[in-house]
């Protein structure tokens, strides 16, 4: 079943002192594909700014914008209609041997190889290697997000934004970035490519018409076997009608959904909101 639904993002920045220019990037727009339709989308800024849009290397829209004027606070609003539709089944088709192939490891290699938030770990990769053991590529990535999602406690706070998927499995709890990386660490062990999704998720299952929820920025994994199809381990699903996607990447770093650099004293983050209302 499809869904419609908004989704208000409210993110930004206040400072210690006047800043005199600032210069950032959103990534807070959701993109289209096979499975999400983008109906309407617009990034808007208070103090008000001139913007830019562009498709990165990774193929997510970002929004560009400086500020020259002095400003104390910086509000950055993206709003958003979706349709999204049902659950993505997991694609079955690629081999071992596919894995290997050497254009698709040219293709790939930077989903394939560890990044500062998901290194290489002995543990893990003996893990990963006995999470392979005896199934297919498809069956491999729902084991290994299923163990991630029965090994670590979700707690909010637990870890940071700078946290790798290794500090989590030695805390053995993380938020939704953590349950991604961790998995991410396991596939790209057994050498599936596997890559970063960040976007949305309505909290509620059976979502009332016309109801705002405080949703959830989120955070899920997306494999290749044979082609790409996306799970969510934090919950232990299939991405499907709830999830709404904006970015992907190798990690958490190429998703980021508000950066930038300034001049002046130092800054502090407003507190983040996500409002998401089921239209239809």
């Amino acid at each position: 079943m499809s869904w419609r639904v908004r989704v208000v993002h409210t993110t930004g920045y206040q400072y210690e002192a006047p800043v005199m220019q600032s210069y950032n990037e959103a990534r807070l727009t959701p993109r289209g594909d096979r499975r999400q339709n983008v109906v309407v989308s617009r990034v808007e800024t208070t103090p008000a700014t001139r913007a830019y849009r562009y498709t990165d290397y990774w193929g997510t829209e970002v929004t560009s914008f400086d500020l020259h004027a002095p400003h104390k606070e910086l509000q950055v609003v993206a709003s958003s209609v979706v349709e999204t539709s049902d659950l993505i089944e997991p694609v079955t088709t690629g081999t071992w041997a596919d894995m290997r192939e050497e254009n698709l490891l040219d293709r790939y290699t930077e989903f394939l190889e560890p990044t500062r938030y998901t290194p290489r770990n002995r543990e893990l990769l003996s893990k990963a290697r006995e999470l392979k053991k005896g199934k297919t590529p498809s069956e491999a990535v729902l084991a290994a997000s299923q163990w991630v999602s029965e090994q670590l406690k979700y707690q909010a706070g637990s870890t940071g934004v700078h946290s790798s998927a290794v500090d989590a499995w030695h805390e053995r709890k993380g938020v939704c970035q953590d349950f991604a990386h961790l998995t991410l660490v396991l596939l790209r062990g057994m050498g599936i490519p596997a890559r970063y999704v960040s976007g949305y998720l309505h909290t509620k299952k059976d979502g009332a018409l016309r109801e705002t929820v405080r949703g959830e920025s989120h955070a899920w994994i997306e494999a290749w076997t044979g082609g790409w199809w996306g799970y969510d381990p934090t919950n232990a699903m299939p991405v499907g009608p709830r999830h709404i996607w904006v970015a992907l990447g190798r990690d958490y770093a190429d998703v980021a959904p508000l950066k930038g650099i300034y001049s002046g004293g130092a800054a502090t983050a407003l507190e983040v909101t996500v409002d998401i209302t089921r239209l239809a």
